[in-house]
């Protein structure tokens, strides 16, 4: 990771456009329009199940879609609205209204644009998977549980946002269930099971909402037993197919400050999501996404949506699987599925009106199981158990707390896990007598250098970061009885020094000098000794004792020792 050079901003659309021709284009044309019908009925449910009108789902799917392909940086990705931020989007409305979502969406947007700006799309895919298991499977059970009250017709107002009192409502509301709502309901889920089980090319989802809507219908033709079921037009009134046009909103430090830990929620969940969506399209596509690129289309597009009042963007992975699937190789399927989209906004708006919210809700069901991942849960049941602790901690905070409180401890779990799996691997080694130059190696020239008496060996075998120079201060402390004229500190095997190792090298060397004892470092690397020249380390040490092999490190050690 670098963060300086050139920014690296390359979208795929331009270099997929250099060689492009008619058979591609045809590929891509019948991806784009599966991919369309696909997205549909997940735009329209994410956008009810975040609490805004499911107009809204739709043009965010139309306007993020197109942005995310047109400036991102993998060939297939597949942008929209999706289910990992229904929580979060539903309790900042709830907290700071329409406005505050927005505001956020769009500060979010300006956090992914940075985080490409400076390089760190490699960085977010090393995030521990427990921790990403862990939010995802939260968030199934949080969708899930947001369905019950479309699902089985229950009627009520005012259900409770915690997960404990929201399921303490259903339950003593299970006699307010509306039998012909669950029929729709439990019919809608049995279609998008069974169909898989036809072809695993036909859009589930959209089967469901077309059979749905279309015996709903008749059923209200034959009789009135089903007027009771509720309808996006009956629920939200008919919607106009208008595009909203572009609207600015109020920014102020107060504003900004209450809403900046939710957009850096909205941005890390939508870093993650994208990213690990392109790493498995690249799996199977065999192509290789710009992570910094993706992280600024993805943030282009979280800047505009907000714009024409959308929610927030990422990249779908059950989307962009069925891109890959249908054919499409190039940002253009991804074009041609947002024009789908508008095109359906535009002329078939009436017909949406008709669709069931009790199958809307199945929707969302189906999507919560595939989200769950219970398979994979099972399979890191089977991991140390660091890897299950980190897992239930982000699940339960997700589920029980807040999705923005699991980010912030999710990611303070993977530094200290990356930080104590560092430690554990790097340790500090103390020589005496004799050394073998090449332990530690691959090499076969094993030469035996004898160290005379009063000189100790000290090699720091890893990075000399504040976890390491701790240790490394602990050693020293614990060896004060034991005085030697000359400390060798072997460094061939530290790739940098943070600023609490060089404080503590620098502490070393003074106290050693005060006690009469010298100090000699042995096998610097370049970049080390850069920080240890800006840092003003040639005056506490002189040149000729930062040595860059060990032999010369114990030659010049044991010659002190015989002149002493």
């Amino acid at each position: 990771m670098k963060l300086s050079g050139a920014i690296d901003f390359r979208p795929k659309l331009l270099s997929s456009l250099r060689t492009y021709n008619g058979e591609r284009f045809r590929a891509d044309a019948i991806a784009g329009l599966v991919v369309g019908i696909v997205a549909l009925p997940l735009a329209i449910a994410f956008g009810i199940a975040s609490g805004v009108d499911p107009k809204i789902g739709l043009i965010t799917a139309i306007i993020g879609g197109f942005l995310v392909s047109a400036l991102g940086g993998c060939s297939v990705q597949i942008g929209g609205p999706t289910g990992a931020f229904i929580v979060i989007v539903a309790n900042i409305i709830a907290n700071f209204g329409v406005e505050g979502l927005a505001v956020a969406t769009l500060m979010a947007g300006l956090i992914l644009v940075l985080m490409g700006v400076f390089k760190l799309g490699t960085v977010i895919k090393f995030i521990p998977y427990p921790i990403v298991v862990g939010f995802t499977a939260g968030i199934a059970l949080t969708i899930f549980s947001t369905q019950m009250n479309d699902f089985f017709g229950l009627g009520l107002t005012g259900v409770p946002s915690e997960f404990i009192p929201k399921w303490g409502k259903y339950l003593s509301s299970l006699g307010n269930i509306d039998v012909p709502t669950l029929v729709i309901g439990a019919g809608s889920l049995a279609i998008m099971i069974l169909t898989p089980k036809i072809s695993k090319k036909l859009p589930g989802a959209l089967i469901a909402i077309i059979i749905a809507t279309v015996g709903l219908w008749l059923l209200n033709l034959t009789g009135d037993a089903f007027e009771g079921v509720a309808t996006i037009g009956s629920r939200f009134g008919e919607m106009s197919t208008d595009i909203p046009t572009p609207h600015g909103f109020k920014l102020d430090m107060a504003t900004i400050n209450m809403l900046l830990p939710s957009a850096f929620t909205i941005a890390v969940l939508g870093a993650i999501e994208s990213l690990l969506s392109a790493t498995v399209a690249d799996g199977v596509t065999g192509s290789r996404t710009n992570s910094n690129t993706e992280l600024i289309g993805q943030g282009v597009a979280n800047i505009v949506v907000p714009l024409f009042g959308g929610i927030p963007v990422t990249g779908a992975i059950a989307r962009t699987m069925t891109n890959i699937t249908n054919g499409g190789r190039t940002p253009v399927a991804g074009i041609i599925h947002a024009v789908v989209l508008l095109l359906i906004f535009l002329f078939l708006m009436p017909l949406i009106n008709m669709i069931p919210m009790a199958c809307l809700a199945a929707v969302l069901i189906m999507v919560a199981y595939n989200m769950s991942g219970w398979r994979t849960i099972v399979h890191i049941c089977k991991a140390p158990m660091s890897d299950i602790s980190v897992l239930l901690v982000t699940f339960v905070l997700t589920v029980i707390f807040d999705l923005t409180i699991a980010i912030e401890i999710g990611l303070l779990l993977a530094v200290v896990l990356f930080l104590r799996r560092v430690m554990q691997n790097s340790e500090i080694k103390v020589y005496s007598e004799k050394l073998d130059v090449a332990e530690g190696t691959d090499s076969d020239n094993h030469e035996v250098l004898d160290v005379a008496k009063g000189v100790s060996v000290y090699e720091i075998d890893g990075p000399f970061f504040f976890g390491i120079a701790t240790k490394f201060d602990e050693l020293m402390r614990s060896s004060l009885a034991d005085k030697p004229v000359v400390r060798i500190i072997r460094m061939r095997k530290v790739s940098f020094i943070d600023a609490t190792g060089l404080h503590n090298l620098e502490i070393l060397v003074a106290s050693s000098k005060s006690e009469g004892i010298e100090v000699v470092l042995s096998g610097v690397h370049d970049n080390v000794r850069a920080t240890l020249e800006h840092a003003g380390f040639d005056k506490l040490l002189p040149a000729d004792h930062v040595c860059d092999h060990i032999t010369k490190a114990v030659a010049m050690a044991n010659s002190i020792v015989k002149n002493r």
